[in-house]
């Protein structure tokens, strides 16, 4: 089989998951953009997915997702940065990322106001929110409480527009849980800036749960693309 039929398949499979769970949670298909991570995965993974259709793409690493974006800077592609962030990197993603998911503090917003202002286009941002304990170690994204005032940190800075959350089921926790916590705290969220309605939820082993909770994004690599090169 070559490289396009497999990336075909498992493309063809994670569209048919979506498709199922959007139809058991009463939602049409087309609420829901599949992102199709290429973290590790080369360049010519990316151009066999814009030939299959494929439209959003994510990366985790900067210094990857910078080459990348560069070797397929001829596709249409809307290009999402779904990783930890550090500010002195910030202006740098959002010069080639149209989406960055994963702010979670008033320091990034200043860096990546001026990225976007250099790229000559306004950067739609998720606010990146912890579904882990307090004392989880390693835990990623803002606290739920401190929400409302980076929210409006993003809607006062320069050059960036505030679309929604993004987060992660904690490891360990049924997921269909900590969506349906994911989903009060959207409901905070939007009473307060109803535009900002994108959800970016779910990857490969849970989509479903994350559809079920009113995810409009799925992040999935591995069920498309298979297992990630061992060469990193």
């Amino acid at each position: 089989m070559s490289r396009h039929d497999e990336v075909a398949a498992g493309l063809a499979s994670v569209r048919g998951r979506i498709e199922a769970a959007c139809a058991a949670a009463g939602r049409d298909r087309d609420e829901v953009t599949l992102v199709v991570v290429t973290k590790y995965f080369p360049a010519s993974d990316v151009r066999i997915l814009a030939d299959l259709g494929v439209t959003h793409v994510g990366e985790n690493r900067h210094q990857e997702a910078a080459a990348k974006a560069e070797e397929t800077a001829d596709l249409p592609l809307v290009r999402h940065f779904i990783g930890g962030l550090q500010s002195n990197k910030a202006a740098a993603v959002a010069s080639y990322s149209q989406v960055v998911e994963s702010v979670d503090r008033p320091k990034l917003l200043g860096p990546l106001g001026t990225g976007a202002a250099r790229a000559g286009r306004p950067l739609d941002v998720l606010l990146q929110v912890s579904l882990d304990p307090p004392d989880r170690e390693g835990r990623a994204g803002a606290d739920p409480a401190d929400l409302p005032g980076l929210a409006r940190s993003v809607e006062a800075a320069g050059g960036l527009r505030l679309r929604g959350l993004m987060a992660v089921a904690p490891l360990g926790e049924d997921p269909a849980a900590a969506f349906g916590r994911l989903a009060e705290v959207r409901r905070d969220l939007l009473d307060d800036h109803p535009s900002a309605d994108w959800l970016s939820a779910g990857m490969s082993g849970d989509l479903e749960q994350a559809i079920q909770a009113g995810a409009t994004h799925v992040r999935v690599g591995s069920a498309v693309l298979g297992s990630r090169p061992q060469v990193q």
